[in-house]
This record gives C-alpha cells, sequence and structure tokens, in this order.
C-alpha cells in the first residue's frame, strides 16, 4: 500500500478510523449545529473554505511528516483529557464555542498521543488554521460587532464630510439630510475582519520575513477591514444622493462587500511588499518542520546497505506491532471516547420540567400599574429559541411607564440560552452610561441583588433592571447562569430558567435615580408574583 503520512500499514489506517469514527460519534451534534446553523450565517460563511486550507497545508507537510518517526506518547493524553472535560461542560452548560474548543483538543491530543510531539509541530499551522472553523460566542460576537460598527459609522460620516456632504450620525443612524442610513449588523464589519484576519495569517505564514513584520501584517487585518468598510458605508450615502436609495439598498449593498473585501488584498500584499524593503531583510531561519535532513531513526526502523559507507540512510520504516490493536495508547484513547460518546447518550439526563402558569395569564393589573401585551415578531422568536415569553408595558397614575420582559426556557441546552440585556441593549443601539448591580429592597428585611444600566440613545434616556431567574436562585450575569445550569443538570436534572428586564424611560428634567425609584417599586409588586410562573 502506497505510504501516505507516515502510515503505511492497512491496520495503521483502521485504528485511525476507529478513532475518527469515535470521535465524529461523540460530536456529531456541535458539528452538526456548526454545518448545518453557525456557517450559513452571513459572518460566518467563510468558514466552509477553512476545512479546505487546513487539507492543503496537511498535504503540503505531508512527505515532512511522513520522514519523522512516529513515537506515542501518554503526554498527549493531557490534551485529550482536558478537551474531554471540556466537552461535559459545553454539553450540560448549552455552550456551542466550549463543544468546538473541546473537539479541537480532543483532535489534538488524538495525534500526540498517537504520533508523537514531533510530528504534532510538523503540522502546528495546520491545527492552528483549525481554529477558524469556529465561530466566536454569541456574547464576544455581539460586543465585537457593535463596536466595529459605531467607528464603521464614524468613520463612514468623516469620508462622508471629506467628499463635501452634510451627514450627522445618531449612535448607528447617519443622517443625510433627506435619508437614513442605518448601520446594522451587516454593515459591522465583522463579515470582512474574520476571514480578512484568517487571509493575513496565511500570508504571513508563508512569507519569509521577520518576526515582527509577520506580526504586523497581522495585526494590520482589523484597520483594514474597518477602512475598508467605512468606505463602502460611504459610498452608500453618495449613491443614495444619485439613486434615490435604489442601487444602494438592493444590489450593491450586498455586492459591494465582496468587492471592497478583494480590495483588501492588494492592500495587504502592498503592505508586505513595502515591509520586504525594510530591515532586517535576512529570512528566518528554517524550522523543524522544514528542515530536510533525516532524523535518527527509532528502534526497530531499518536503513540500506550504504550505512556506514558515508550514503544517506534510506527513509526509516517503522515496525509494526505483531499486535497492532493492542497498544496501550490506542486502547485507552479509544475506550475514552467511546465511554464518553455511551455515557452522553445513554445515561439518563432527561430534564424534569416543572409545571407553571403560562405567562400569558400574567396579570395585567399590578397595584396602581395597569399593563397592555405586546408580541414579538416570528423571525425574533426563532432567534431566541424560547420557550415561552411575556412584554407587557405597564403603566402607573401619573402616565409613567415601565416596560416588563421576560423569557422563560424549559431547558437551557446547546441552542437555547438565556440572552443577555449586556449584548441585546447595544446591538440596538443603545449606549451603556453607567453599568453594575445594585440591591433592590423587597420589604420585611429582604432584599435582591440585580444588574442595572443607565442607557442612552438619541436623546433618550432609560434605566434598565435585570436579573436571572435561575430555578431559585436570582443571578446577575451569565457566566453565573451558565455554571449553575451545569451543577444542576447533574445534580437536580434541570437547567430552566428565565430573564427579566425592566425599563422605564428618564423623563424629561427627571434624574436616573427618579427612575430608579420607580422600578425598584414596581419590582417589589412583580417579584411575588413572578414565583407562579418562573419555577423555583
Amino acid at each position: 500500500m502506497t505510504r501516505l503520512f507516515g502510515i503505511a500499514r492497512p491496520s495503521a489506517w483502521v485504528k485511525f478510523g476507529l478513532l475518527a469514527l469515535a470521535t465524529a460519534v461523540v460530536y456529531s451534534g456541535a458539528i452538526g449545529h456548526l454545518v448545518g446553523f453557525d456557517w450559513p450565517m452571513a459572518d460566518f460563511n467563510y468558514c466552509f473554505l477553512i476545512p479546505f486550507v487546513v487539507l492543503y497545508f496537511l498535504w503540503e507537510k505531508r512527505e515532512n511528516f511522513a520522514r519523522l518517526p512516529s513515537v506515542p506518547s501518554w503526554t498527549g493524553f493531557l490534551p485529550l483529557v482536558l478537551g474531554i472535560l471540556l466537552f461535559w461542560l459545553g454539553d450540560l452548560g448549552g455552550e456551542f464555542f466550549t463543544l468546538y474548543i473541546s473537539l479541537w483538543l480532543v483532535v489534538v491530543g488524538l495525534l500526540w498521543a498517537n504520533f508523537g510531539i514531533a510530528k504534532v509541530r510538523t503540522i502546528w499551522f495546520a491545527l492552528v488554521m483549525m481554529l477558524g472553523m469556529f465561530p466566536l460566542p454569541f456574547i464576544i460576537n455581539v460586543r465585537l460587532t457593535f463596536g466595529l460598527k459605531l467607528i464603521s459609522s464614524q468613520l463612514g460620516v468623516a469620508l462622508l464630510h471629506l467628499y463635501g456632504m452634510t451627514a450627522l450620525r445618531e449612535g448607528n443612524v447617519i443622517d443625510l439630510g433627506f435619508a437614513q442610513l442605518q448601520v446594522v449588523e451587516a454593515c459591522s464589519g465583522l463579515r470582512y475582519l474574520m476571514p480578512l484576519a484568517v487571509l493575513s495569517l496565511i500570508l504571513a505564514y508563508q512569507s519569509k520575513a521577520h518576526l515582527w513584520k509577520k506580526l504586523f501584517v497581522i495585526a494590520s487585518s482589523v484597520p483594514v477591514s474597518i477602512g475598508i468598510n467605512s468606505a463602502r458605508i460611504a459610498l452608500t450615502g453618495i449613491l443614495y444622493t444619485v439613486s434615490n436609495g435604489e442601487v444602494a439598498e438592493g444590489f450593491f449593498h450586498g455586492f459591494s462587500g465582496w468587492l471592497i473585501f478583494m480590495a483588501a488584498v492588494p492592500i495587504l500584499l502592498l503592505e508586505m511588499w513595502i515591509l520586504g524593503k525594510l530591515p532586517p531583510r535576512e529570512r528566518l531561519r528554517a524550522g523543524p518542520e522544514d528542515e530536510q535532513a533525516s532524523p535518527a531513526p527509532e528502534p526497530g526502523t531499518v536503513r540500506d546497505g550504504g550505512q556506514g559507507r558515508g550514503q544517506p540512510p534510506s527513509r526509516p520504516v517503522i515496525q509494526a506491532s505483531a499486535r497492532p490493536f493492542a497498544q496501550p495508547i490506542f486502547i485507552a484513547a479509544l475506550v475514552l471516547l467511546c465511554a464518553t460518546a455511551v455515557l452522553s447518550r445513554a445515561v439518563e439526563f432527561r430534564e424534569k420540567i416543572p409545571l407553571k402558569k403560562p405567562l400569558s395569564s400574567l396579570p395585567l393589573t399590578i397595584g396602581e400599574w395597569t399593563g397592555q401585551t405586546d408580541r414579538m415578531e416570528q423571525d425574533m422568536l426563532d432567534q431566541l429559541n424560547l420557550s415561552d415569553y411575556a412584554i407587557v408595558d405597564y403603566q402607573n397614575r401619573g402616565g409613567k411607564s415601565i416596560n416588563f420582559y421576560t423569557a422563560y426556557y424549559e431547558s437551557q441546552s446547546k441552542g437555547q440560552t438565556t440572552h443577555s440585556p449586556e449584548t441585546c441593549l447595544p446591538a440596538n443601539g443603545w449606549e451603556f452610561r453607567e453599568a453594575g448591580a445594585t440591591d433592590v429592597p423587597l420589604g420585611t428585611g429582604r432584599s435582591m441583588r440585580v444588574s442595572r444600566a443607565y442607557v442612552e440613545y438619541s436623546g433618550s434616556r432609560q434605566v434598565v433592571y435585570y436579573w436571572f431567574a435561575q430555578r431559585g436562585r436570582v443571578l446577575t450575569n451569565l457566566y453565573q447562569v451558565k455554571i449553575y445550569s451545569v451543577w444542576d443538570s447533574l445534580t437536580r436534572h434541570r437547567t430552566d430558567g428565565a430573564l427579566v428586564r425592566l425599563i422605564t424611560p428618564v423623563y424629561g428634567r427627571e434624574s436616573p435615580s427618579d427612575a430608579e425609584t420607580r422600578l425598584q417599586e414596581f419590582t417589589r409588586e412583580i417579584v411575588p408574583i413572578l414565583r407562579e410562573y418562573v419555577p423555583e
């Protein structure tokens, strides 16, 4: 059989196939979500190309990989076991990004354990590129998107002023006088930043420049992506003057993104050419994976008859064990993966979902407050993937209002998890002026700690209270929610919980403290009622 990656015997391929199959079974849910849900999203559809990039770099190093002897090592079980631990955290806590990193660690651990660290070093860049297949966590993604939108809109307005147009910016809305441009998530630049960062990483790796030049090229992908996106926003504003928005909002809006992204490629190449003219110009010493000299053979390898007469040795031939499937490292890795696959499916982790009243029956009269229900659009409901929710606008006798929102999840398993206002409000343009936690007195010496935020947007001001009602606990951040979801899944077979959010405007000459007093009064009224709708 033709030797490929140093694996020549059919038994070796069978062993490799068994480990790959066991890994695929363990991570079938995560891989299905990655390919079927994450990658088709507009910001991450570049990920479809990453597996081919990884295969290319593996193929490029195939001869170097095959030349080195395989030295199985128990040390490879360090990343392997860590990956399995992260699998259980991600599986029980409902966090896909944790599962993705877990998969990566398991792959690295299996390679290290069965082939040795020298071979892993040979293909290190292909393993690094694997990380490019995994979208960022939701919290980081939203915050990064919001920040990029602000910077892009600011620079876009500056370019419009340079062109001679009048433009004003309020948050992520650019007012042209005769039209308004909304810098939405699609214009955040994130869908340019990530593929451009991957491209700059590949260019830096392929170049023989000095280390600081490589790092400079990689870091420059951030300002380059922001700059080209700002130019796109400015060009959209200019087209409004000649097309009444038809071209700007139609084909151009989608096509211009790829057109301007392609303009970033020659920018990076020009940047590398300029850096090449700067000292130092010497090439870096080749790494171990690029050295052409054959390593000393491991015990059991065979050299040709030229040994000892000044002739180079032949490629080492690794002698197969008489019992290839009885190797302890292979057996231990396979048993660990199979046990994880069986436990994740066979052990009874079915959740005990307690009975509760439907949130649609929430009273519309609470003390002096009278409410009116509202509903969400279906596409928003599809994104949130919640079990039950209520939106009620309550108003007191003085005409002051509070928007009440609660989202209940029967299970916060993978793909069904609470979204924090910390990410949702900025995504809608609200800027946090103050954020922290505060204690709300509930009477009879009791109090409840909630998250508090003071936000502004286009001259409007609001005070926000929110907390996570999680199986009798009141939590104030998503990290606590994840930790207790794992613990309660194991000890109580429950991951249900709810987000509760209260928002009140700061009216006229009111101070934020006046609005907060109103929120505290309403909180004292609503908390006892919610116990009937959110199980403890």
